[in-house]
C-alpha cells in the first residue's frame, strides 16, 4: 500500500470516528425523549432485561456519516464514483432503510415483530436483481473462483441466486449476532479491516476507502455501543453491516474469503440451524440458548468476558482471511 493510499485511508478512519461520535452525542438524548426503546425478550435472561428501553436505531450513527463522507468526497472528486462503488453504496442504503422500516414498525407496534418474514424478502430480493443487473451491465463475471483451492465454477444466471443467498445470509448473519454489548459493532469492525485492505491490494480502491470510512463509524458507534450499552444499533445497522460485507466480497471476488473473515457471525448462525434441527431430531436442546452467546451467558459467563473471546477469536480468524485473500 503506498503512502497516498495509507494516508487516505487513515483519515478516512479518523473523519468517520469523529462524525460517529458528534452524531451520537446528538441522536441518543433525542430518541430517549421519544422513547425509541429497545424491548427485551423474556427468554434471554434477567441481566438483558435491565436494557429495556435502551434507545435503538444506533445503527444510523455509522450509516449517516459513511454514506455523507463518501458522497462528499466523491463531490470533491477525492474519490471516483465506479460501478462497484454505486453497488456498494445502493446496497448499504438499501439494507439500511430494511432495517430502518423493521426497527420503526416494531417501535409502533410495541413489540419486536416488524417487517413479516416475506416482506423482508421481497425487499431483499428487489435489492439483489437490481444489484446483479449493476454487476452485469459493469462487466462483472459470473463464476465462483479461487486459485488457491483450485475452484473455477461458470454459474452463468445462477449467479444471481447466489448472491441473494450471501446478501441474505451475511446479513442475517449480522443480525443473529447482534445480542451483547459491542459484540457484533466489534466483529464487523474487525472484518471490515480485513476487507479493507484486501479491497485496496486487489484493486478496488474506492472501495476500500469506503469500508475504512465505515471502520471508523463503527469505532464511534462502539463508543457508544460497548457495555453498559447506551445505544443498540438494531436492525437499520445490522442488516447494512452485513449486507455490505457480502457485496464487498462479491465484488472483490472474495466469496470464500468470506467464510473465514466473518466465521464468527457463520458459527453464530450454524448454531441456531444446528439447535432446531436437534430438537426436531432428538427432541432435546444441543446447546441451552441460541446463538451461541447466549449459550455462554446461560453457563454462567460475564458477558463482557464473551464479547472479548469473540472479538479475539474473529481477530484471529480475520488475519487469516487477509492471508488468504491477498497472498492465496
Amino acid at each position: 500500500m503506498g503512502i497516498l493510499l495509507l494516508t487516505k485511508s487513515v483519515f478516512a478512519i479518523m473523519i468517520g470516528f469523529l462524525f460517529a461520535i458528534v452524531l451520537g452525542l446528538f441522536l441518543i438524548p433525542i430518541l430517549r425523549r421519544k422513547k425509541i426503546g429497545q424491548r427485551i425478550s423474556a427468554f434471554v435472561g434477567e441481566n438483558h432485561k435491565k436494557k429495556e428501553g435502551t434507545p435503538t436505531m444506533g445503527g444510523l450513527i455509522f450509516v449517516v456519516p459513511t454514506i455523507i463522507i463518501t458522497i462528499a468526497l466523491i463531490y470533491m472528486k477525492k474519490l471516483e464514483l465506479t460501478p462497484e462503488l454505486i453497488i456498494i453504496l445502493f446496497v448499504f442504503m438499501g439494507y439500511a432503510f430494511i432495517g430502518f422500516l423493521d426497527d420503526f414498525l416494531s417501535i409502533k407496534k410495541n413489540n419486536n415483530e416488524g417487517l413479516t418474514t416475506y416482506q423482508k424478502l421481497f425487499l431483499q430480493l428487489i435489492i439483489a436483481l437490481v444489484f446483479f443487473y449493476l454487476y452485469m451491465q459493469s462487466g462483472g463475471k459470473t463464476a465462483l473462483i479461487s486459485s488457491t483451492l483450485g475452484i473455477n465454477i461458470e454459474m452463468g444466471w445462477f449467479y444471481g441466486v447466489f448472491l441473494l443467498f450471501i446478501l441474505i445470509g451475511a446479513s442475517n448473519a449480522v443480525n443473529l449476532t447482534d445480542g451483547l454489548d459491542g459484540l457484533a459493532g466489534g466483529l464487523s469492525a474487525i472484518a471490515f479491516i480485513a476487507f479493507g485492505l484486501i479491497s485496496i491490494v486487489v484493486g478496488y480502491q474506492e472501495i476500500g476507502i469506503f469500508i475504512f470510512i465505515l471502520v471508523g463509524s463503527l469505532m464511534g458507534f462502539l463508543i457508544f455501543n460497548t457495555h453498559p450499552a447506551k445505544i443498540f444499533m438494531g436492525d437499520t445497522g445490522s442488516l447494512a453491516l452485513g449486507a455490505v460485507m457480502a457485496a464487498v466480497a462479491i465484488l472483490t471476488h472474495r466469496e470464500i474469503t468470506l467464510l473465514i473473515v466473518a466465521s464468527v457471525f457463520v458459527v453464530e448462525t450454524l448454531s441456531v440451524i444446528l439447535q432446531v434441527l436437534w430438537m426436531f431430531a432428538f427432541h432435546k436442546k444441543l446447546f441451552l440458548m441460541t446463538p451461541l452467546h447466549h449459550h455462554f451467558e446461560k453457563l454462567g459467563w460475564c458477558e463482557t468476558d464473551i464479547v472479548k473471546l469473540f472479538w479475539v477469536v474473529g481477530l484471529i480468524l480475520t488475519m487469516a482471511g487477509v492471508y488468504f485473500g491477498v497472498w492465496l
